[in-house]
Order: structure tokens, then C-alpha cells, then sequence
């Protein structure tokens, strides 16, 4: 679908389309931030399901419980692999006859693969809106009221999901000890429109992709698009808190879910980084973070914020210390970092498991009386 706000003079883009900025890259992410801006998200897609077991359905073969979702309301669900590795992220919004996926645009299409194969019998349709966009703001302001006008209502509620970060959802745990969440203040909601929608936007004041980033890096929140990697267990990015139902049935990657949580910690960590910017170099993703010149991770995310300065997510080994400083290497150039941690050391191991007392042989080996 042509995103007709791109066509605006001073928009600037990447090769898939992708709003970048609208010439002012710290402006908007301050204007995006109080909420007087939108941000169209070229980088995301959206996923319909429809079919009288579609709740059900999902919920069986999902981390999250959304069997009960009624209409209006939002979630957040991963698809994980038989050893618990995240696959796919899905933000849901429930309308009453359609379950709504908005995914980052690189998953869309493995997704609804993925669903389609796990059909069978169920009673559900699943496609690839190609004709809808999904555009984000901050809720709770005037841009948010926007865009719940311009959003489509096939029954008569907007689709707009509300992004649950970084609450701790029924079911959930938080990892995180920061005594006041950095997220705390981020209250996004995302849209979806069509082209009519699209065309109510056009003179709103717009944000790009490099400002949505770097709000979500500082409020610490995880994307597909970024932090997954083949290897990711949701334990590590402190994903637990809002898109993991512990008490739920079983579901594809549930044993390594409650194993990691109640018996052991995650191998890895999620950390944001606050970088040198002295030498206006910014990481990218893939990027080594080094600890005392040994490998200890890779960084996921980067960006420039408004206020911190450039800053990171990145995945390191869980023993890194959290007080040793990193160096992130980028290219030929070193840049220093201090970690800022996300998902403690300690993570995990919540239940306090009783050590049976073992019989010696000597016991064991004695005859009865």
C-alpha cells in the first residue's frame, strides 16, 4: 500500500519505503514523545483472522492467554520453537469477529505460513492485509485521539492496539528491578488505517522510524525486528512481563519457559547501553560488545535520543558483570559504553525447590530388624 504521507516534501525514507525522518530527527522524537505527532510504520504489517475458533485457537499454540480477548482489547503473544527460542512477536487487538496481528513487516509473511500450517481442522482464516498500514502515536494525547478517528471499524470499534509495555501482565513477570521503569511514560498505541484513514492523517505533524526507535530503546521494550535472533528465549529480554502467560496450558516452547523461570537463569541478558558520543559514531545492529577485550555480546539496537544521547540494546552473556564497562566495536572504531541493566544476572529461579535428603548406601543397605 503507497504511504501517501511519504510523498511529502522533506520526508526522507530507506530502500523499502520506510519513513526515516521529516527533517528534523530530535524534534519529532520530542514531539512524537508528547504526543502531538504520529509516525506512520512503514515497518509494520497486518495479519486478520477470522473463524468463530480463532481465540482458542491462537491461544493453543501461543505464549500468550487470549482465548477470553474481547473486542477492543490488546495483547501481545510469541511464537516460540520446541526448545523455547522466539520465532515470531505479534501485537493482538480483538474487534469482535477478527483478530487483529500487527508484526514488523520482515515476519508477516513466515507468520501467517507458520499459522496457516498449524490450521487443521480449526475454524479460522488467515491472511495478509496488504491494503492496510499500520500508523503509532503516544495515547492519552491529541495524536492518539487522531488516530482512533482514522482507524478502521468493521464493527464498530477502532483497531488500535494498545501496547501493554511496560505493565506486567495478568499471568506475567517482571525481571527488570529498576525502582522506576524508564518505559514508565511510554504509552504507544498503534493504528490500523486504510487508505481513507491514510488520507485523514495527511496533515498531521509526522515522526519517523529513527524517532519511534529511539523512544522504544529508552523505555527498554523489545522488538522482533531487532532483538530476536535465533537464540533468544523471552527470559532474556525481559519479556516475560507482557507477552508470556505463566499459568496458561501447554503450548510449543512452554517446558523451556518454566524451566529457565522456576529452575535456572537465562544464558544472556538484555542491557541498554549509554554510548560515547565524542566521536559521533553510532553502532549498528550485529555490532560486538567487548568486556575487557573478550567477545560478551552483540548490540540489537541503536539509536540517537533526544535527551540521552546516543544510546543501545544489546545482548550480553549473563556473567558479565553489571558494573564493567564495555566497548562496542564498529567497524575500526571503539566506542565506550556503560551498561544500564535490563535483565539482572539472577533472573529466574523463582521457586525455591526442597532438596530431598539422600539415604546413604550404608542406610539404603541395611536389613530390616
Amino acid at each position: 500500500m503507497t504511504d501517501p504521507l511519504a510523498a511529502r516534501p522533506g520526508i526522507v525514507v530507506d530502500d523499502d519505503g520506510v519513513i526515516l525522518h521529516a527533517g528534523a530527527p530530535a524534534i519529532e522524537q520530542r514531539r512524537l514523545a508528547e504526543g502531538a505527532a504520529i509516525a506512520p510504520r512503514g515497518d509494520r504489517a497486518v495479519l486478520a483472522l477470522s473463524g468463530e475458533e480463532r481465540r482458542s485457537w491462537l491461544d493453543s499454540i501461543t505464549s500468550q492467554a487470549i482465548g477470553s480477548l474481547q473486542p477492543g482489547e490488546s495483547s501481545e503473544l510469541l511464537v516460540l520453537d520446541p526448545q523455547g527460542h522466539v520465532e515470531h512477536v505479534a501485537a493482538v487487538v480483538e474487534d469482535g469477529s477478527t483478530l487483529w496481528l500487527l508484526v514488523d513487516q520482515g515476519d508477516a509473511e513466515p507468520l501467517a505460513k507458520w499459522l496457516t500450517m498449524m490450521r487443521f481442522r480449526a475454524k479460522v482464516e488467515i491472511s495478509v492485509r496488504n491494503d492496510l498500514r499500520v500508523v503509532g502515536a503516544m495515547r492519552g494525547a491529541d495524536a492518539a485521539e487522531r488516530l482512533v478517528s482514522a482507524a478502521i471499524a468493521p464493527e464498530g470499534a477502532p483497531v488500535v492496539w494498545t501496547d501493554p509495555w511496560p505493565d506486567v501482565t495478568a499471568g506475567g513477570w517482571q525481571y527488570a528491578v529498576a525502582p522506576e521503569h524508564p518505559g514508565a511514560e511510554y504509552h504507544w498505541v498503534e493504528a490500523v488505517v486504510d487508505a481513507a484513514g491514510a488520507e485523514k492523517l495527511a496533515d498531521a505533524d509526522i515522526a519517523g522510524s529513527l524517532a519511534v526507535e529511539a523512544l522504544r530503546i529508552a523505555a527498554w521494550r523489545p522488538r522482533w525486528s531487532a532483538e530476536v535472533d535465533g537464540r533468544l528465549i523471552p527470559h532474556e529480554a525481559d519479556w516475560l512481563r507482557t507477552a508470556v502467560h505463566l499459568n496458561k496450558g501447554c503450548y510449543r516452547g512452554q517446558e523451556t519457559v518454566a524451566k529457565v523461570h522456576n529452575l535456572g537463569h537465562p544464558p544472556r541478558r538484555l542491557v541498554m547501553l549509554h554510548l560515547d558520543g565524542s566521536d559521533s559514531v553510532l553502532p549498528e545492529r550485529g555490532d560486538v560488545v567487548l568486556a575487557d577485550d573478550a567477545e560478551a555480546g552483540v548490540v540489537t539496537s541503536a539509536a540517537r535520543h533526544h535527551e540521552l544521547g546516543p544510546i543501545a540494546l544489546a545482548i550480553v552473556a549473563r556473567r558479565t558483570p553489571g558494573d564493567q564497562d564495555l566497548v562496542v566495536a564498529h567497524g575500526e572504531s571503539r566506542i565506550a559504553a556503560a551498561q544500564e541493566i535490563i535483565v539482572p544476572a539472577d533472573a529466574g529461579r523463582t521457586a525455591e525447590v526442597p532438596r530431598l535428603t539422600r539415604l546413604s548406601r550404608r542406610k539404603q543397605a541395611q536389613p530390616p530388624a
